[in-house]
Protein backbone atom coordinates (compact mmCIF):
# COMPACT_ATOMS: atom_id res chain seq x y z
CA UNK A 1 0.00 0.00 0.00
CA UNK A 2 2.80 2.20 0.74
CA UNK A 3 4.45 1.77 -2.94
CA UNK A 4 0.65 2.20 -4.47
CA UNK A 5 0.51 5.66 -2.13
CA UNK A 6 3.95 6.78 -3.50
CA UNK A 7 3.03 6.27 -7.36
CA UNK A 8 0.14 8.44 -6.09
CA UNK A 9 -3.05 6.47 -5.15
CA UNK A 10 -4.91 8.75 -2.52
CA UNK A 11 -5.05 7.46 1.47
CA UNK A 12 -8.64 7.56 0.39
CA UNK A 13 -8.86 5.37 -2.64
CA UNK A 14 -6.74 2.25 -0.55
CA UNK A 15 -8.70 2.55 2.54
CA UNK A 16 -11.83 2.02 0.18
CA UNK A 17 -10.06 -0.73 -1.65
CA UNK A 18 -7.93 -2.51 1.11
CA UNK A 19 -10.26 -1.59 4.24
CA UNK A 20 -7.39 -1.00 6.71
CA UNK A 21 -7.94 2.10 8.83
CA UNK A 22 -6.73 5.19 7.12
CA UNK A 23 -4.62 5.84 10.42
CA UNK A 24 -2.96 2.55 9.64
CA UNK A 25 -1.73 3.34 6.31
CA UNK A 26 -0.56 7.07 7.65
CA UNK A 27 1.63 5.07 10.38
CA UNK A 28 2.84 2.84 7.26
CA UNK A 29 3.48 5.80 4.99
CA UNK A 30 5.55 7.05 7.89
CA UNK A 31 7.49 4.42 9.00
CA UNK A 32 8.90 4.36 4.74
CA UNK A 33 9.38 7.91 3.87
CA UNK A 34 13.07 8.35 4.35
CA UNK A 35 14.42 11.05 6.14
CA UNK A 36 18.25 12.00 5.26
CA UNK A 37 20.84 11.36 8.21
CA UNK A 38 24.57 12.93 7.45
CA UNK A 39 23.69 12.62 3.82
CA UNK A 40 22.05 9.25 4.00
CA UNK A 41 18.79 7.98 3.10
CA UNK A 42 17.04 6.19 6.15
CA UNK A 43 13.85 5.55 6.52
CA UNK A 44 12.51 5.11 10.31
CA UNK A 45 12.55 1.61 10.48
CA UNK A 46 16.54 2.17 9.73
CA UNK A 47 16.82 4.49 12.49
CA UNK A 48 14.87 2.53 15.16
CA UNK A 49 17.78 -0.71 14.43
CA UNK A 50 20.28 1.56 14.51
CA UNK A 51 18.83 3.00 18.35
CA UNK A 52 18.54 -0.77 19.41
CA UNK A 53 21.75 -1.72 18.38
CA UNK A 54 23.47 2.14 19.68
CA UNK A 55 22.13 0.76 23.21
CA UNK A 56 22.90 -2.39 22.85
CA UNK A 57 26.36 -0.79 22.33
CA UNK A 58 26.72 1.49 25.27
CA UNK A 59 25.75 -1.26 27.74
CA UNK A 60 28.19 -3.99 26.29
CA UNK A 61 30.75 -1.03 26.76
CA UNK A 62 29.60 -0.16 29.93
CA UNK A 63 30.57 -3.75 31.37
CA UNK A 64 33.85 -3.85 29.32
CA UNK A 65 34.73 -1.13 31.40
CA UNK A 66 33.71 -2.05 34.88
CA UNK A 67 35.90 -4.97 34.22
CA UNK A 68 39.01 -3.61 32.86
Amino acid sequence: MVKLHQEGRSLKSLVEEFDPLKDSIAIWLKQATPIMIKGQSKTLKDVKQLDKRLAILEEENKILSRIA
